[in-house]
């Protein structure tokens, strides 16, 4: 198993409880029991854009050191 595949099976787990957390923050409530078919493209893509934002965020924190 490569470094890279170690990295991802570790980051899998919070990057699902980031998308979980955003989600309830959006107000999509049972994120992860809902057919994400059901969803518009709008609103599947606030999730994956929010998401982002928020690991940009924490990025710079830690860059800055805080």
């Amino acid at each position: 198993m490569s470094l890279q595949d170690k990295m991802n099976t570790n980051a899998k787990p919070a990057l699902k409880s980031l998308k979980t957390e955003v989600a309830n923050e959006l107000g999509l409530s049972n994120y992860d029991q809902m057919d994400k078919g059901n969803l518009s493209a709008r609103e599947n893509g606030y999730v994956g854009g929010y998401m982002t934002k928020k690991l940009v965020e924490m990025a710079e924190r830690q860059l800055a050191g805080k």
